[in-house]
């Protein structure tokens, strides 16, 4: 056992680390694989009869090879460690940023109860904006004082480009009923599409999670 490791993959689970070329890579970061069949996966989804969706999910980028959506690396030993979703990596000046590594250092802050992270490219090859969605703890507020609060615990624990360009109170943070975070269905309904093509809405602890992003999407409309 490592401290901050885990040991090895599970029993029957042929998991990777592959590149984007789909080269396995041993002590370098890269997409979780599975490179052959295990026990319980799952055969499909609900109301897509064809498969294209499923398929769509988990095996466009590899065909053959199902692409989980998280990085990980594993070191030559088999221990391994996975660093956030790689659908949601946030890549800000050329500099990939995990968000697990954001809400390792936002989960110590306590007028913040939730969180999400999301950064929009730009188009034209600047920066884009980097944005952090917060649900406040009871009797807090975001004022002046908990932005730089955010601000100066991102910039020491991680780096200046961890800063946010805007925080943004939401009353609830979409995640599925497991409890995970949808960040990358949050950056398309950010990007103007309707939160039930990118998510199963009854599939949502809160229903009317995304409804706040929407209107924060007609706002950044409107104001371009």
């Amino acid at each position: 056992m490592y401290e901050g490791e885990i040991s090895g993959p599970c029993l029957a689970v042929a998991a990777r680390a592959f590149d984007p070329d789909g080269r396995e890579l041993v002590g370098e970061l890269g997409e979780l694989v599975i490179t052959e069949p295990m026990p319980s996966m799952p055969l499909g989804f609900w109301n897509d009869p064809d498969g294209s969706r499923y398929r769509e999910a988990y095996f466009e980028h590899y065909p053959g090879v199902w692409r989980h959506g998280d990085w990980i690396r594993f070191t030559a030993q088999r221990t391994c460690q996975v660093t956030g979703r790689s659908d949601a990596t946030l890549n800000r000046g050329g500099v990939r940023l995990g968000t697990g590594e954001f809400y390792g250092v936002l989960d110590d802050i306590p007028q913040i109860a939730d969180s999400i992270v999301v950064h929009l490219e730009d188009d034209d090859g600047g920066p884009g904006r980097l944005l952090l969605f917060v649900v406040l703890a009871d009797g807090a507020a975001l004022d002046d004082e908990l932005r730089s609060t955010v601000g100066r615990s991102l910039r020491r624990e991680l780096s200046p480009r961890h800063v946010p360009d805007a925080v943004v109170e939401v009353p609830a943070i979409p995640r599925t009923l497991t409890g995970k975070k949808l960040e990358a269905p949050v950056k398309r309904v950010l990007a103007g599409a309707p939160p039930e093509k990118v998510a199963s809405l009854d599939a949502l602890l809160d229903p009317t999670a995304f409804d706040a992003f929407v209107a924060f999407a007609a706002g950044r409309r409107r104001d371009s």
